[in-house]
């Protein structure tokens, strides 16, 4: 019941942090004007949440153990991210389309393995997961390299990236992860006995 509680609430963290990434992609796109030291105190947040999702899905100890196999790493990156971010607005705003850029595409390419261990599983939807985080990694090289100076189309392509990524995390959590009611325990107690051998 304790690790069900605990797979159950790293879920739905990844649940409401992927729509909250896909908002905020829709608000920069509507909204291409958007400040962007406003977007480097949103971002923060939402980085050091999804941290600290990450981390409790990594201690959750799920079925598959495919959504969450990089979370810890992954997770304290995203809280020291965020919190930078936060921090240090002034100094991170000419290097928010990186470090976004850099976290989206390390996520997309990691997604790309967690496909291919799924389809091992005999996950039949993996190749959703796999087409989600190409199109996550274009997106997240791109905003890296900064095909246009125009703030406008910056913002825009930061909007896709949020979104791509907001519903490559959807998708990968709702295939990979699931909860089994009456899950054992990862450590079975046994008791051990020595067998005395006839000479």
């Amino acid at each position: 019941m304790y690790l069900n509680n605990r797979i159950k609430a790293a879920k739905t963290g990844y649940i409401i942090i992927s729509i909250l990434l896909c908002v905020l992609g829709i608000v920069l796109i509507a909204v291409p004007d958007f400040s962007v030291t406003l977007l480097c105190v949103l971002g923060g947040g939402i980085m050091m949440l999804f941290g600290l999702v990450k981390i409790i899905g990594y201690c959750s100890k799920d079925l598959y153990r495919l959504a969450f196999q990089f979370d810890l790493a992954f997770g304290i990156l995203f809280v020291v991210l965020g919190f930078i971010l936060i921090i240090r607005t002034d100094a991170m705003v000419n290097l928010i389309c990186i470090v976004m850029g850099i976290c989206v595409l390390a996520d997309a390419l990691l997604k790309i393995q967690i496909s291919i261990d799924s389809r091992a599983f005999g996950i039949k939807k993996w190749w959703l997961i796999l087409a989600m985080a190409i199109l996550t990694g274009v997106a997240g090289f791109l905003l890296i390299f900064r095909p246009s100076e125009s703030i406008q189309i910056i913002m825009i392509l930061f909007g896709i990236v949020l979104i791509t990524e907001g519903v490559l995390n959807l998708i990968t959590i709702l295939i990979t992860v699931k909860i089994i009611r009456h899950q054992m325990p990862e450590v079975i107690d046994a008791e051990y006995c020595e067998i005395e051998q006839e000479p």
